[in-house]
């Protein structure tokens, strides 16, 4: 990963949105309700207020209209701040 984040900044990678309803309906890309469920990337340093409690790797769930969306090599990713991640999924 290229991106470095600074201070207590995430970068994340979008989850797929789903290509179908529960009941089986497809959904055109347009309809595709933007998932709110990411991978961890790459974490910052953190500061002495904002230790950092997620790590590379993490699957975590973020605020819907959180971060800055980026175009970085042909692929978009999400740099959100710590406190903008609810939760971390297991």
């Amino acid at each position: 990963m290229n991106i470095k984040p600074l201070a207590d900044r995430v970068v994340l990678k979008r989850m797929e949105a789903e290509e179908k309803t529960k009941s089986g309906i497809v959904l055109p890309g347009s309809a595709k309700e933007q998932p709110q469920l990411a991978e961890v990337l790459a974490v910052g340093p953190g500061t002495e207020e904002n230790k950092m409690e997620v790590a590379e790797g993490d699957r975590v769930i973020f605020s819907k209209y959180a971060g800055t969306e980026v175009k970085y090599d042909g692929e978009e990713y999400l740099i959100v701040s710590q406190k903008d991640i609810l939760a971390v999924v297991k």
